[in-house]
């Protein structure tokens, strides 16, 4: 026997993740049994993070396509035209599993992979956002986690050059044992510039770039389509290992390749390495390959074809080049200094050849293992949406509240965290972290875009439909509130172990949600991710539909800040307060209560609100805007004077709510803005001609945020002493056990 035949046992088939059924399909398609090559890359292949074998039904839902829409899911990103020739390109991803076992090269690698995804399009990375979901920070190494992962996100980005200009941080001890590391890049491209991953030319050579091939990261895509254990968290040789360096040599290199007209087609080896990169390029050009694997470049002695085709070293491209040409493509990549090697060729037939030392190892068609990979429609159970209204009688003043929520790991400062990014490297950033959203300019236009990274995971767990939807809402209103326009969404599926049929019943309402607001908003789905098997020892993480957005300024002059700018403003709310507690940031920290039904959702408000904003900003009406989510009004206004200037407000309300629930209610819509007194009148207007509810409600003012409701101080606190605590806290949790 070689080293590619041996026995197929029942415990080979488990370490590879193929259940009987699946095997007796491969012997089918093949008409024999396969080799340990061949069984590697069917376990790749067909493994639920290439794939998408429990999604794929529910996917199919999204509403895809858009005027201004150039390239919707299918290809590395998505790509949206901004206008004058130029479009961005951007999407998300996760990196969860490896970032529990290995936090700092697990969060690295996650941020080296999405950039690769951006620039193999042709697109000049320029932003990097990060959602981050961690647990309960007092649980077993959540520090060294927390710690670990923001070391890994800040110290790729920064090395490569690309801002870290925005994403989130969320933490419940739902995600004790399984935290959550998504990242998002955008990019910059011309239209005429974009690259596709769609291999084309019987005889047009294969081409290799980037560093050489180890033996890390091998299993990378088959444990993140597997249920977490403690064992299997131990499994440190599965993470992928990352150099920023060899990241910026490639980028660049790549990026002058693309210059010219040589290459036919580029792909990132991302999850599966070496296997999904071929055989999605053969699967979209309809075409096979011969390779020869010795030709490989390799950092270790004694690699054997099993562990070429698998391993997940990073930093490393395939590309499809005009035969005559590789040549002048060669020459750019050695210029760099990038490891580049011609390791096989186009051929008609669809079908993958691979040659080891002058011996064939695999000879697999393209089709079963790509398009017609195993689709499952696995049993769903809808869960049944918490309606019940919380009864809550306050135990705490609304001051003491506020103190205590200002203070929470969710709603504290979070400056420690991006302190350590360089968020303003490339000198595009116009607002960075902390605003409701990030705005960079897009140099050499007038134009801006902005971005962020939104969802509420307690909602979706509250109600999978609305919650999803809310994210999207909540996105388009953290775009809305810096004056631009939101064009598309990525997305990044965090789910838990879809064998589990509520957790399909999640997933899948979770889509009809997002799908449902997508359309309203005009924010069609251009690409994204899906992470499932997120659950450690039987308990799952909260369902969390991560949602992406770009917009777009058409004058990113006029990009308005969320604190507020000038003493003696006027401060409006826009949108409408109900008592709607029920899984709120209140509920959970004051009253440690997680129950409840999540806030009511009128897309066609939203979408009015978000036009609104868009005119007032358009026509330099706003100071500043901000929108009202966790935590209620009284956190909006509290971040409102988190500005340079600490203002304060002096504010009277009418509501006939109690002061607990009209200030602490996260109702969905609301916005609270600032204005010179002079523009009342047009904001009035405007907000009248959108069907915007809108109350006037008091002005800015130095240093003190003052609010009464039908003539009773309910809140009053200095803007200053309020800034100290919310900035205070989350360097004091990260110093406990330092």
């Amino acid at each position: 026997m070689t080293k590619v035949d041996v026995p197929i046992t029942p415990a080979l088939l488990r370490e590879h993740k193929i259940t009987p059924e699946e095997f007796e399909r491969i012997k089918s398609v093949l008409g024999r049994e396969p080799n340990l090559v061949e069984l590697g890359i069917f376990s790749a292949l067909w493994s639920e993070h290439c794939s998408y074998k429990s999604s794929r039904v529910y996917l199919k839902e999204f509403p895809t396509k858009g005027p201004r829409v150039l390239q919707g899911p299918g290809e590395n990103a998505g790509a949206v035209d901004i206008g004058d020739g130029w479009a961005v390109v951007f999407k998300m991803e996760s990196h969860n599993h490896p970032s529990f076992i290995e936090p700092y090269q697990g969060a690295a690698t996650g941020v080296g992979g999405i950039l690769r995804d951006v620039f193999t399009m042709g697109a000049r990375p320029v932003a990097l956002l990060d959602p981050l979901f961690f647990g309960d920070p007092d649980a077993p190494r959540m520090h060294s986690l927390i710690d670990g992962v923001v070391r890994g996100v800040g110290g790729y980005g920064n090395c490569v050059g690309i801002p870290t200009v925005g994403g989130m941080t969320l933490f419940h001890p739902a995600y004790n044992k399984n935290i959550l590391v998504n990242v998002m890049a955008v990019g910059l491209v011309r239209h005429d510039r974009i690259f596709r991953a769609k291999a084309s030319g019987v005889g047009n050579p294969v081409l290799y770039a980037g560093s050489k091939t180890g033996r890390d990261g091998i299993h990378g895509a088959s444990m993140a389509s597997d249920v977490f254990d403690d064992e299997k968290s131990k499994r440190r040789p599965t993470v992928q290992v990352g150099d920023p360096f060899a990241e910026k040599l490639l980028l660049e290199a790549v990026l002058e390749v693309l210059e010219g007209d040589a290459v036919v087609a580029i792909q990132d080896m991302g999850a599966a390495g070496l296997t999904s990169s071929t055989f999605e390029m053969c699967s979209r050009g309809g075409v096979g390959m011969k390779l020869d694997l010795t030709k490989v470049p390799a950092r270790e002695e004694g690699m054997t074809p099993y562990e070429f085709m698998l391993s997940e070293s990073q930093e490393r491209m395939v590309l499809v080049v005009h035969k005559g040409r590789e040549a002048e493509v060669i020459a750019v990549f050695e210029k760099w200094g990038v490891d580049v090697a011609t390791i096989g060729e186009v051929i008609g037939e669809p079908r993958m050849e691979l040659h080891f030392h002058g011996e064939t190892v695999a000879n697999l068609p393209i089709a079963p293992l790509v398009e017609d990979a195993p689709v499952y429609r696995r049993p769903v159970v809808f869960p049944e949406p918490q309606e019940t209204p919380v009864v809550l009688v306050p135990s705490v003043s609304v001051d003491e509240a506020l103190r205590t929520l200002l203070q929470s790991p969710n709603l504290c400062g979070k400056r420690w965290i991006f302190r350590q990014y360089d968020w303003s490297v490339q000198t595009n950033t116009v607002l960075g972290p902390g605003h409701d959203a990030a705005v960079i300019r897009v140099k050499g236009t007038n134009r801006g875009l902005a971005m962020t990274a939104d969802v509420n995971p307690r909602f979706v767990a509250a109600h999978p439909e609305r919650g999803a939807a809310l994210a999207v809402a909540e996105a388009a209103l953290n775009i809305a509130c810096t004056g631009a326009r939101p064009l598309a969404i990525t997305d990044c599926l965090n789910f838990g172990n879809p064998e589990r049929p509520e957790i399909m019943g999640q997933f899948a309402a979770a889509i009809a949600g997002i799908s449902r607001a997508c359309r309203a908003l005009e924010t069609p789905v251009i690409s994204g991710n899906v992470s499932l098997y997120n659950e450690t020892d039987g308990r799952s993480i909260l369902p969390t539909p991560t949602i992406g957005m770009v917009g777009l300024l058409e004058d990113v002059t006029k990009a308005v800040p969320s604190a507020f700018q000038h003493a003696g403003d006027e401060i409006a709310v826009l949108g409408e307060t109900a008592d709607e507690l029920g899984a709120s940031e209140y509920l959970a920290t004051v009253a440690g209560v997680e129950a409840g039904p999540c806030p009511r959702l009128d897309l066609e408000r939203i979408r009015n609100v978000v036009d609104l904003l868009v005119e007032l900003a358009d026509k330099s009406l706003l100071s500043s805007a901000h929108d009202a989510a966790e935590g209620g009004l009284a956190i909006a206004l509290s971040e409102c004077g988190f500005g340079p200037a600490r203002l304060g407000a002096d504010l009277e309300f009418l509501t006939a709510l109690s002061p607990t629930s009209f200030l602490f209610s996260e109702s969905s819509g609301r916005v609270v803005i600032s204005y010179p007194g002079s523009n009342r009148d047009a904001i009035q207007a405007a907000a009248s001609r959108h069907a915007v509810p809108l109350e006037v409600a008091g002005k800015t003012v130095p240093g003190r945020l003052r609010v009464a409701i039908r003539g009773a101080v309910v809140l009053e606190m200095d803007v200053k002493e309020a800034y100290g605590m919310e900035e205070a806290r989350f360097p004091r949790l990260m110093e406990v056990t330092r």
